[in-house]
């Protein structure tokens, strides 16, 4: 089975984690492998990277003579590729030697459609001490009860998952209007893609936990600032989620129920047992990152009211 590994990249800040990025994925067990590097918009970095590896035979440069957005240049990615199966990983992530090899088990295995990996967290400087387990996925990370192995999924995490290509493309790929483009901080652009395919097919994503990434959460990531502010677009993202895709927040149910029933009680089993700190910190951190997420998304509906009666107003000037 040939692989598509695409990757992406729009900024020299991140020139040396998108170096160690594509050097875990040309260090692949798994054979015939493929590389597509998409630079979103920035001729000089692409130029670094082209530099480096436009003379290896199993990579492909290319380049957006604009900034389109993570969906647009993933999307391109794939089109560009050749491979049966196209995978994803982020440009500050690195891959286990066998993470291809896992995917490819897997649809080996299963006529499946995608796959979805593990996504460890790799804190540079270490972990702060109020960030609460169940809200990785703010971090773009595999939370603890993400998925049992071998489980069927909605969609997987960006910088670890994978889909056939034919399937992929004949859904369109990545909606643009979805997913992080400049300063527009959108999220929730994988859903999407696993929303679609799985109204086309069966089964869907599996989860195979063995397919391991390392994504690097920079000094920023832990601040508890930047994940209130990160927070907010989850939430406005849910809100485009959902009138995209009416009727496929299940996932989001099940996050809040598991949050309010299980997690939070055992934050107040720790307290009760002595563990104050700790467990005051991480309760407190989630109810901050929850009311965030709320108010994004009530944010998104405000918006959205005001562009609709901004288009009604348009419509009646015009007439």
């Amino acid at each position: 089975m040939r692989v598509t590994v695409v990757i992406c990249g729009y900024t020299l800040d991140r020139l040396e984690a998108l170096t160690a990025a594509i050097d875990s994925v040309l260090a692949q067990t798994h054979q015939p492998l493929e590389v597509v590097i998409v630079i979103d918009g920035n001729p000089t970095l692409y130029e670094r990277v082209n530099t480096v590896y436009g003379d290896e035979p199993a990579v492909l440069t290319a380049l957006n003579d604009e900034n389109r957005g993570i969906s647009y240049s993933r999307t391109r990615g794939a089109e560009l590729a050749t491979g049966d199966v196209v995978a994803f990983i982020d440009d500050d992530a690195v891959a286990e030697p066998t993470w291809i090899a896992e995917h490819v088990r897997m649809y080996e295995e299963d006529d499946v459609i995608g796959v979805a990996g593990t996504v460890e967290p790799a804190w540079v400087g270490g972990r702060p001490p109020f960030f609460p387990a169940p809200f990785y996925w703010l971090v773009g990370c595999t939370e603890p009860e993400f998925a049992s192995p071998g489980a069927p999924v909605r969609n997987g995490y960006g910088s670890n998952v994978s889909y056939r290509r034919d399937a992929f493309l004949l859904v369109g790929g990545y909606d643009s209007a979805t997913g992080r483009k400049g300063d527009r901080h959108i999220q929730a652009h994988e859903a999407p893609v696993g929303i679609k395919l799985a109204r086309r097919f069966e089964p869907p994503l599996l989860f195979v936990p063995t397919a391991r990434v390392r994504h690097t959460l920079f000094a920023y990531r832990g601040r508890f600032r930047w994940l209130l502010f990160r927070s907010f677009w989850q939430g406005y993202s849910k809100f485009i989620l959902q009138r995209l895709y009416p009727g496929a927040q299940a996932e989001e149910r099940r996050f809040a129920v598991r949050l309010v029933t299980r997690w939070a009680p055992s934050k107040l089993r720790e307290i009760v047992r002595g563990r104050r700190l700790r467990g005051i910190q991480q309760l407190g951190a989630a109810v901050a990152f929850s009311a965030a997420i709320a108010g994004g998304y009530i944010w998104a509906i405000i918006d959205d009211l005001i562009s609709f009666t901004g288009r009604r107003r348009k419509a009646s000037d015009e007439v």
